[in-house]
């Protein structure tokens, strides 16, 4: 078992960079399975929330912001669109660590979405023509019918690992901008060390423009 750690004694102005770190060290643990994922929260019209793992993709630490993809006509891709508000949890429990993101979404820019979907297996990106992500679906032989259908639009032949397949336009990236990240670090006798930090968001160009940080120390 590693042992068990605290958060820096002054906490760091600015909390981008420390997430930034853990992010990467469960990333160089082999016993941390899927470093990157994370579930996400997202309400409907009426309150009622919803929960999923998706995949952090990149994170912007200067601005502060993290980037995940996925279907905009898919459940939580309209209901992010409706009520562009969103929470995430990344537990690393191979770290003893976990950290909350919570603040407003935006959709990425086309040329942001373009440049992932390009890195893409070519079976992933057939996927995102071929499912109607979150829609009824009568049968797993229809779903198939539909992957084979993508492949001969795009003359995909058998056994082929790469072809051109553009970016469908209902599928792309969120930004999801920290209004306020909360650490954990797991603790003795279940005395866990906790610290949150919060910032306004004001509108700008491309997103939002971040305010100045503040940090609180939690109980447990």
């Amino acid at each position: 078992m590693l042992p068990l750690e605290v958060l820096p004694q002054i906490l760091p102005g600015d909390p981008m960079p420390m997430f930034a770190s853990w992010l990467a060290d469960a990333k160089q643990r082999a016993s941390q399975p899927n470093p990157d994922s994370m579930v996400l929260a997202s309400v409907d019209n009426r309150g009622r929330p919803s929960a999923r793992v998706v995949l952090c993709k990149r994170v912007n630490v200067d601005a502060g912001y993290i980037v995940f993809f996925t279907n905009y006509f898919s459940r939580k891709g309209r209901e992010l669109q409706a009520q562009p508000y969103a929470s995430v949890v990344f537990h690393w429990d191979a770290l003893h660590r976990q950290v909350r993101i919570e603040g407003q979404v935006t959709r990425s820019p086309e040329s942001e979405s373009d440049e992932y979907f390009v890195s893409r297996a070519l079976d992933s990106r057939v996927g995102a023509w071929a499912s109607e992500q979150s829609a009824p679906l009568e049968s797993r032989d229809l779903l198939a019918e539909r992957v084979r259908a993508v492949a001969d639009k795009f003359a995909i032949q058998p056994g082929t690992t790469d072809a051109h397949v553009p970016r469908p336009p209902h599928w792309g990236g969120f930004r999801l901008w920290a209004e306020a990240i909360e650490f954990w670090a797991e603790g003795a006798n279940r005395v866990h060390d906790r610290a949150v930090w919060k910032r306004t968001l004001t509108r700008g160009v491309e997103g939002f423009q971040g305010g100045s940080w503040s940090a609180t120390r939690l109980y447990p």
